[in-house]
């Protein structure tokens, strides 16, 4: 999480005082109470609310929604790219990828704030952007392995598995909360089966997604309330 300092008169951190330390904790602790029962799109002043301070207060700690969700999923996001350097020091580049994807649809059920947070663009974020795109390259580099020891499909891109993973992803509170938290391992499996090499699989239908196609699709996916 975000450290509980301020800029002090001479550019150095300075400790928040004890009151202003308060405050914030408790707009985290609203924060990740309302995103995850409605969203990152949650309006701002609903959690202002929930802690119990003013706008004014909420924004004087975070100036936008990014630096909240920043504060909010700063450890979550942190262990979503640990789990990204564990699976790309696997020798086993199919291995290495089932297991990082397990990991990520785990967090993805977690909540509906996560779940957005993980499928979606949320502008200004440099946090979330910095994982993204970690898990790009941890799934580009594990795809080109994959191919080169014979284990993923030669015509798959990065951008299909990124594509087709958001959708899915977005899926997964609704099969928590009509199953089980365990309920896209499922989905996860068969999906997982047609990236495998196979003579029953005809080549992939051509154009494949552009890296800028692939970024507008999700950001129209998403939450994109401004502030």
């Amino acid at each position: 999480m975000g450290s509980i300092t301020r800029s002090g008169t001479d550019g150095t951190a300075a400790p928040l005082r004890r009151d202003a330390r308060r405050s914030r904790e408790l707009l985290l602790d609203a924060a990740r109470q309302v995103f995850a029962d409605r969203g990152l799109d949650a309006p701002l002043d609903v959690i202002a609310r929930r802690a119990g301070v003013g706008n004014a207060t909420l924004y004087r700690h975070f100036p936008t929604r990014a630096a909240l969700v920043d504060a909010v999923f700063g450890d979550l996001l942190a262990a979503t790219g640990a789990a990204g350097e564990r699976a790309r020091a696997a020798e086993d580049a199919w291995q290495g990828l089932t297991d990082y994807l397990q990991h990520v649809f785990a967090t993805l059920a977690a909540d509906r704030g996560t779940n957005d947070l993980m499928t979606t663009h949320l502008p200004d974020s440099a946090a979330l952007q910095a994982v993204h795109e970690h898990n790009r390259q941890t799934v580009d580099l594990l795809l080109g392995r994959g191919r080169d020891q014979g284990s993923v499909r030669a015509d798959l891109t990065t951008e299909d598995l990124l594509l087709a993973l958001a959708a899915l992803g977005r899926t997964v509170p609704a099969l928590a909360g009509a199953v089980g938290p365990d309920a896209w391992r499922r989905p996860l499996a068969l999906f997982l089966d047609g990236l495998r090499p196979s003579p029953a699989h005809p080549p992939l239908p051509a154009p494949a997604l552009t890296s800028e196609q692939l970024a507008g699709v999700l950001h129209h996916l998403g939450p994109h309330r401004a502030g």
